[in-house]
């Protein structure tokens, strides 16, 4: 009689396939599970940072701007950032209401799930840049557009295999491809829109401080967790020791860069302003994260900590620069931590990348090569937010009326408040 060959608990040879891609599945489908948690991760950030007027308006806007992504990208968004390349790479050949179920290092769908996580955090950095001013109305109609259109395109040049993939563009979990994006939009809609009532007394920039911090706290710690999903599922994979060290990296320089960003912005605001900041420091662990986001698996341990105490710092200037500079009334900062640390993160790919950063003896050409790419996207991302928010500007439906504003959006836009 034959004796059957067993290894890994009973397991036969001829489904060692198999089993490496349940190993595969389980591990993105976890991590997109940990990318959806960031949501209340972002909606605690930016209730916590606003006045509590205005609280229900921004956890519902949270709730919408991912419902609403979700079925969008799922209808057409993910076919025109993965579908075939037509128009020279521009754009995907789209397709209505996906429905795969094939397999290939896992399942189809599981990859539309962890791809939809990531455009809904592109839609929701958008609002925060415009909170506590911005019609409802307003919300639904740009998340619509950015899982439509503006994510989905721009993604397709990179991840979809489109001209800046092929130009040899390095963004590993989306420092720009994801974040800059929503926060270039953010800046269209910023701008468009003006700031809040009372932000700019004389030309001088008046602080309006966040109702609770300790919201805002906790949101950045559930981002800081969730973002363990973000970089490290976007290996897309788990079976094998090449995964399992990869990972396991990925993991390690997120965590580090984080620490350095917070412990740099708070150092960094101490001398600057004379005291350390919590707001600046929470903001600056995110900085950190985003940064560290575009090179996870190419940048070693050191480098992300460099990489994080560099984007912790530049976060202070950059909040600054657009509040008290530029007169840009950003209330939760996110286009700082999600833009300039997204793109800085970016270029800095191409100055520590362990395989041709500039560091390791690979010269300009990756470090060129990413500025074109941060300059391509943004310029897309911003210039189509601004179509956007001006087409929404000129029927009224984008800014609400100084009384709404004064009082508060939640009775108003809403008529039910957080606090009774």
């Amino acid at each position: 009689m034959e004796e059957t060959t067993t290894t890994l608990a009973g397991i036969p040879p001829e489904l060692y396939n198999d089993l490496a891609i349940s190993i595969n599945n389980i591990w993105v489908l976890v991590a997109a599970f940990l990318v959806m948690f960031m949501q209340p991760g972002f909606a605690m950030v930016e209730a916590g940072f606003t006045r509590k007027k205005n609280t229900a308006n921004i956890l519902m806007k949270n709730l919408m701007d991912f419902s609403i992504g979700a079925l969008i990208y799922w209808v057409i968004g993910y076919s025109i950032m993965y579908g075939d390349s037509i128009f020279g790479g521009l754009i995907g050949k789209p397709f209505l209401f996906f429905n795969s179920d094939g397999i290939g290092d896992y399942a189809d769908k599981t990859d539309i799930l962890f791809q939809t996580v990531f455009a809904a955090t592109a839609a929701t950095i958008v609002s925060g840049a415009m909170a506590e001013r911005t019609k409802f109305q307003a919300y639904l109609i740009f998340s619509f557009f950015v899982t439509l259109i503006i994510y989905p395109i721009s993604g397709h040049w990179t991840w979809g295999g489109g001209w800046l993939s092929e130009l040899g563009f390095m963004d590993f979990a989306g420092s720009t491809i994801v974040h800059s994006v929503g926060a270039w939009v953010g800046l269209a809609g910023a701008i468009t829109i003006g700031p809040r009532l009372g932000k700019y007394i004389k030309g001088k920039a008046v602080a309006i401080p966040g109702h609770n911090l300790a919201m805002g706290a906790l949101g950045v710690f559930i981002l800081w967790f969730g973002w363990f999903g973000f970089n490290a599922g976007s290996q897309l994979g788990a079976a094998g020791s090449e995964n399992t060290v990869a990972i396991a990296h990925i993991a390690l320089v997120t965590n580090l860069s984080a620490a350095g960003g917070a412990v740099a912005a708070m150092l960094f605001a101490a001398f600057r302003y004379k005291r350390p900041s919590l707001s600046l420091s929470l903001n600056g662990a995110l900085a950190g994260l985003v940064a560290i986001t575009a090179g996870a698996d190419v940048i070693a341990p050191g480098g992300a900590v460099v990489i994080g105490l560099l984007a912790g710092a530049l976060l202070v200037l950059s909040v600054e620069f657009f509040d008290q500079k530029l007169k840009i009334d950003d209330p939760v900062g996110a286009i700082s931590v999600h833009g300039i640390c997204g793109a800085f993160g970016t270029l800095l790919v191409g100055v520590f990348s362990v395989e041709n950063g500039l560091l390791y003896g690979g010269g300009f050409t990756q470090l060129g090569i990413q500025a074109i790419g941060v300059l391509a996207i943004g310029a897309w991302a911003f210039f189509a937010g601004l179509l956007l928010f001006k087409i929404l500007k000129a029927t009224n439906t984008l800014r609400v009326s100084k009384r709404i504003e004064e009082e508060g959006l939640d009775v108003y836009e809403h008529g039910e408040s957080v606090y009774n």
